[in-house]
């Protein structure tokens, strides 16, 4: 018998070498084209179907120019680029509102203190921090709080003038809460009344639109009644999915009232330290672990970045060989300087290298404390990704304060290069790309990414959709964790800038804001006017660590 050598060469060369190329190209990943830069063509036309549930699912790690679909290329960079490569692990911060630990999608990429043995009550590696085995807790057992101007005014915080900002806030939220409550049970009672009526109209418990059709045109009442009730089956599921949204709205703005626009409400209490007081310390815990169901912001949040991948449970977040780090420091309600900035001076003295700040707010007692912890993360090489906020508002505006950011309000000047702040696209190219609720502004949001109906991780081995800027920015903290674990020689001042530099520049105009009023390109709304590309900055992140390009 001849050898395989032998029975090989006995084939043509013509024959022969494609055979032993698609050979070498499946079994070893060797060969193949070469990656290149995308670009994107001026005619690639809007998707004209309906997202699949597996395609909105995963929507965020596909291709804009495979798959009509403004994701950031993950899967293809993954196929293409980084195939059986192995990175350094990274350690990425969420800084957040706790993350739940079991979860079956994260508990396998948290990071461990080695340094520190589990529940002995000591301080074992003397970092400050007492059993702190997966991050720290600064909430300690808090988990509702008031938002900040609630705060200002309970406390009397500031000068006469910051208080008057502070209470024309407080009022007009008070009111917009109040409004939402009084007219979501208005219709809730009108889709009870209108029920109750056509029910016993027709007998039965049940109905369909047709059923309502046929009821008597003499009674205007009643056709008014089975008018509403079309309408709202033809929007919906049924009437039990709206009864469901209203309850769900009633409870959101009954609770804001409860404590977060309460002015007697005081959720800090239970910490046991003075949050105004930035060298009052030895509060919180060891524990980041999520205090209940509902505080699922930072578990979302987490698995985007760094949900194992191929594990065949839930999804694949956007970065491996990625130990996550929790830090708990952001209630039900708006976060405290004070826990910002000794969260971020955790994170960067621990070992991380990426820290994900999704949250933010209109009034900040102490700016000053955050931004001397974001200098410091600079100093120390850190990467800061930050949610632009979900306002819609231009953010180049002073009037539009938003905390925290790189600027201090000296609009166009960064005072650190080591933040990339990050606006939300939805799932749709075209128009309608920019999410209504983005914040925005062409001299102070760096990027955008996939931030709308993201399908993440979520509390006790759930999954679910979520959309904000929140959800924007770990999808960029996945990308800066790629390039840190593949190329860990580039700085966070180069991650930074190979991620604005490597994005996509559609050739388009969208929609921005609630109303969709305006029309403008992407370089009117950030920096770097293009959205987050993964395959690109692995290839780019490639070429800077080669000295090819320099950033």
């Amino acid at each position: 018998m001849k050898s395989l050598i032998e029975k090989r060469y006995s084939l043509s060369i013509k024959t022969t070498f494609p055979i032993l190329l698609a050979y070498l190209i499946s079994s070893c990943g060797v060969l193949g084209p070469k990656p290149s830069l995308l670009v994107i063509s001026g005619d690639l036309s809007p998707k004209n179907s309906e997202l699949t549930l597996e395609e909105l699912s995963r929507w965020n790690q596909l291709d804009l120019i495979q798959d009509t679909i403004p994701g950031m290329s993950v899967d293809r960079a993954y196929k293409e680029i980084i195939r059986r490569k192995k990175g350094k692990p990274i350690i990425v911060a969420v800084l957040d509102s706790g993350i739940d630990l079991l979860h079956e999608d994260i508990s396998n990429v948290l990071w461990k203190n080695k340094g520190e043995v589990p529940g002995n009550n000591e301080d074992d590696d003397n970092n400050g921090y007492i059993d702190d085995i997966h991050g720290y807790n600064f909430l300690g057992d808090a988990y509702y709080e008031q938002w900040e101007y609630a705060r200002i005014l309970r406390l009397g915080i500031g000068d006469e003038n910051y208080q008057a900002k502070a209470k024309r806030k407080f009022d007009s939220e008070f009111e917009e809460a109040m409004q939402n409550i009084y007219q979501m049970q208005g219709m809730a009672g009108m889709i009870n009344e209108a029920d109750s009526a056509v029910r016993k109209e027709l007998g039965k418990n049940t109905y369909t639109i047709e059923d309502l059709e046929s009821l008597p045109y003499e009674n205007e009442d009643l056709n008014q009644k089975a008018a509403l009730l079309m309408q709202i089956l033809s929007i919906s599921d049924g009437l039990d999915e709206l009864k469901g949204f209203i309850d769900d709205g009633v409870s959101y703005y009954s609770e804001q009232l409860k404590y977060n626009l309460n002015l007697e409400f005081d959720g800090r209490k239970v910490v046991g330290d003075d949050p105004y007081d930035l060298d009052d310390k030895g509060y919180g815990n060891g524990n980041p672990q999520s205090q209940l169901k509902d505080e699922s912001h930072g578990t979302h949040v987490a698995g985007i970045i760094a949900a194992e991948r191929g594990n065949k449970l839930g999804i694949n977040g956007v970065a491996n060989h990625v130990e996550i780090m929790g830090i708990r420091a952001v209630p039900d309600g708006d976060e405290y300087d004070k826990d910002i900035a000794w969260g971020i001076r955790y994170a960067v003295d621990n070992g991380a290298k990426i820290i994900n700040a999704s949250f933010g707010k209109s009034f900040s007692p102490n700016p000053e404390w955050v931004y001397d912890a974001i200098k410091y993360a600079e100093s120390k090489d850190v990467l800061i990704v930050l949610a632009a906020g979900n306002d819609g508002l231009n953010l180049d505006d002073p009037e539009n304060p938003n905390f925290p950011n790189d600027h201090k309000f000296q609009i166009g000047k960064k005072f650190v290069d080591n933040v990339i702040t990050v606006g939300a696209l939805t799932p749709f190219f075209g128009t309608d790309m920019i999410a209504t609720y983005s914040n925005y502004g062409a001299k102070t949001v760096d990027i955008f990414a996939p931030g709308e109906q993201v399908y993440s991780t979520m509390p006790e081995n759930e999954y679910e959709f979520q959309g904000g800027t929140s959800m924007a920015a770990p999808a960029v903290a996945g990308i800066a964790a790629l390039i840190r674990s593949y190329y860990p020689g580039l700085s966070a001042s180069q991650v930074k800038k190979i991620i604005m530099e490597s994005g996509l520049a559609p050739k388009l105009k969208v929609s921005i804001g609630e109303e969709g009023m305006k029309e403008l390109s992407l370089a009117d709304l950030c920096i770097s006017g293009k959205i987050a590309n993964a395959y690109n900055a692995m290839l780019l992140a490639k070429q800077v660590h080669k000295g090819k390009v320099s950033m």
